[in-house]
């Protein structure tokens, strides 16, 4: 143990300037430090729900062990709640008022559609083969007659800007989509599509989940996005954003109240409601510190590797080993997708294989992958790498493949 930690130090010594893919890469003390799961498997499903990062969990349990001395809510306020705000801003090129912390992408999605001003009649565009988080808020609109519209598109989870433009009406008043699709990794084009809804007046509610951490997720022409910390982010489970454009506050009414989001000045009941003025007022109560300090500590080590740099290192290992697993006989979903377009979400499948056997016998073999089945009941094995992972942890895969 000791001549562990003399090593830890070493690599820690190393790159006090801040971390790097190519260190990480090259370092195999340094990439054990910072993600102990490499230790003892390879874990290639950061699209269901990653491990954490050494520091995120050092973050959380040093809170944890403040809270245990005191008021678990003094120990952590501050600079705290600021601070993540301002780091979620910079991911997503918003405004710090513009983001609030209201936990699992769900939760942010129904605050979306419990509180958008629709009107009987109105219609929201959504793709009904999305992830359920982004699916059934949207269905529950029908018992107050907002008509839902599938979006109908040629191949699962390929949505092009000409889809959304050949399918919108006069009635559609918003228009509902994952910025990645959780089976093919088809990555849409917000910037096109959101420029494309701003100039007709629809508004646009992006499940960011898929992309937030992985890849840049602009929300210029975005006016709703939400994204749990416990996949591409690596930050822990229930812990997210909400992001809500500065000129929809007045008119996303908050559906939940409470003593966070409302003001009552002293702790002292008002006799009327007057929501905080920024993305506060969709925090209806005390906020959840543990994940907070996690979603915190995660976001500082993304923006120390650089999204960019995370993107170009997700985009080769797709290109190496989608090229790879053709060559073995595999078919992969949306493999010939653009760079544009393209993920680091690879679904891949057989014909001739038994793909949840194949998934089992990969776990027992401790390469962690995802199942996934669509609605035809086809099986895919996903594999998700993030840029921690090596080379020769996808050539491991290949090997059992």
């Amino acid at each position: 143990m000791h001549r562990w930690f003399n090593l830890a130090a070493c690599a820690l010594a190393a790159y006090r300037g801040g971390v790097t893919i190519a260190e990480l890469q090259t370092n195999p003390t340094l990439r054990q430090h910072e993600f102990p799961v490499v230790q003892d498997q390879v874990f290639l499903s950061h699209a269901a729900v990653s491990p954490l990062p050494r520091r995120v969990a050092e973050a959380v349990q040093d809170y944890l062990t403040r809270a245990a001395r005191g008021d678990q809510e003094q120990v952590s306020i501050g600079e705290l709640e600021a601070q993540t705000r301002t780091l979620y801003a910079r991911l997503l090129g918003a405004d710090p008022d513009e983001i609030a912390l209201v936990g699992p992408t769900s939760l942010g999605l129904s605050l979306v559609a419990s509180g958008f001003p629709f009107k009987p009649g109105d219609q929201v565009l959504v793709y009904t083969d999305d992830y359920p988080s982004n699916v059934y808020p949207w269905l529950a609109l029908a018992k107050q007659g907002v008509q839902i519209q599938p979006l109908h598109v040629k191949e699962l989870g390929r949505i092009e800007l000409a889809d959304i433009q050949a399918q919108v009406t006069n009635h559609t008043r918003l228009v509902a989509l994952a910025s990645c699709h959780f089976i093919s990794g088809w990555r849409i084009d917000i910037q096109g599509i959101g420029q494309f809804l701003r100039q007709r007046g629809i508004a646009f509610c992006v499940d960011g989940i898929q992309t937030l951490g992985a890849f840049p997720t602009p929300v210029q022409y975005v006016d709703f996005l939400a994204a749990d910390a416990h996949k591409w982010l690596l930050g822990p489970c229930g812990a997210g954003v909400l992001y809500v454009r500065k000129a929809w506050q007045a008119q996303l009414q908050p559906p939940i109240y409470g003593w966070h989001n409302v003001e009552c000045p002293g702790f002292v009941a008002q006799d009327q409601l007057r929501f905080k003025p920024d993305a506060r007022r969709y925090e209806p109560g005390t906020a959840n510190w543990l994940g907070v300090v996690g979603l915190k500590a995660a976001a500082e080590l993304l923006l120390e590797v650089g999204i960019e740099a995370i993107a170009t290192e997700l985009l080769h290992k797709r290109q190496r080993f989608v090229a790879a697993l053709q060559a073995k006989g595999w078919s992969v979903l949306q493999a010939d997708a653009p760079a544009q377009h393209a993920s680091a979400i690879i679904s891949l499948y057989r014909a001739d294989v038994d793909m949840p056997a194949l998934h089992r016998k990969l776990a027992q073999a401790r390469i962690i992958t995802s199942l996934r089945i669509d609605r035809a009941g086809r099986h895919y094995v996903r594999v998700a790498p993030h840029f921690y992972n090596t080379d020769a942890e996808l050539e491991r895969l290949l090997e059992w493949l």
